[in-house]
């Protein structure tokens, strides 16, 4: 699979190109940026195969008929509009997290892809992370107990607000859209017995820096077969991140498990969930181009971040 990557900022340099480097069956073939010599740049870097690997205009990438699927990984609201002309020329599309800044762009996303016949699949690489997968599967297997009440904490001090999230050209939300859209997303896996979110009450609090995104933002979510779950999220206070999960039979807890290492300790009762550590954005690129070979969704499809973006709406209207 010949994969374009769209914004080729840190994340895309320190771990998506590397993580295309080593999935079988996958190359980094294009890349989009703003400013041509950070695209040159790019592309010298990583590899991009193709004989234009480096563009500064979304038309002329999607054009090449060599092109296989696009990863996006732009501002949050320069999403849909990429995703959706990324379809309309016949490419699968990886979108990063959140997936859109309104509900009603991500369910045009996810339109346009099943119109194009397109493979839409969302990067919440956490998934992919071995402990939380082992966790999830022992869970669900009621070695837990029933399943109860979940609480995230992840937090980071940022030294200013200069972080573009902090700024409303490009984004809606600060703290949800950089952790939270994450911990919703874990949340819903993890309660998945007891179905759908039913009721969001969220709090928000930009009392350090006074912009209009939200610094610290505290969620608290029901769902439809009785479990809670409670999410924290900041950029003005550092905290270990950490995840609690609540049986009637015991409760796991998982400790420096949330960023890009795949790391981290998992306690289950008393006992060390063992775990090995690998890339989780390498499992990301794999499911996605295994689902585009098999004709199968994505273990995150647009479907699922489309449902991520009303509960962040909720939360943070």
């Amino acid at each position: 699979m010949r994969i374009a990557i769209l914004g080729p900022g840190v994340v895309s340099d320190r771990f998506l190109a590397p993580a295309i480097a080593k999935t079988p069956g996958a190359q980094l073939w294009s890349v989009m940026s703003r400013d041509r010599g950070r695209a040159d740049d790019f592309a010298r870097k990583h590899g991009a195969a193709a004989a234009t690997p480096a563009h500064t205009e979304l038309g002329a990438l999607l054009a090449d008929p060599q092109l296989d699927a696009v990863l996006i990984a732009t501002p949050d609201a320069l999403h849909a509009e990429q995703a959706i002309a990324a379809a309309r020329a016949g490419k699968h599309i990886l979108c990063e997290k959140p997936m859109a800044t309104r509900a009603a762009d991500a369910h045009a996303m996810v339109a346009a892809a099943a119109e194009a016949k397109v493979t839409l699949g969302l990067a919440y690489h956490l998934h992919w992370h071995l402990g939380h997968r082992a966790l999830v599967a022992r869970a669900h297997a009621g070695e837990l107990g029933e399943l109860r009440h979940m609480r995230v904490c992840w937090s980071w001090r940022a030294p200013d607000a200069s972080n573009w999230r902090a700024r409303p050209e490009v984004g809606r939300w600060w703290a949800l859209a950089a952790m939270g859209t994450h911990c919703v997303d874990l949340v819903r896996w993890w309660l998945r017995p007891h179905g759908d979110v039913v009721e969001v009450r969220g709090l928000r609090s930009s009392a350090v820096y006074g912009g209009p995104h939200e610094e610290t933002a505290v969620v608290a979510l029901r769902f439809a077969g009785g479990a809670t779950a409670e999410i924290v999220v900041s950029t003005v206070f550092d905290s270990a991140p950490r995840v609690e999960l609540y049986g009637s039979k015991a409760a796991a807890v998982c400790d420096r498990t949330l960023g890009p290492r795949g790391a981290g300790t998992i306690m289950v009762g008393d006992a060390a969930l063992e775990f090995a550590v690998a890339d989780p954005y390498a499992g990301e690129i794999a499911d996605f181009v295994a689902a585009v070979a098999e004709g199968r969704a994505c273990e995150v499809d647009g479907v699922e971040g489309a449902r991520n973006i009303e509960i962040l709406e909720a939360a943070a209207p």
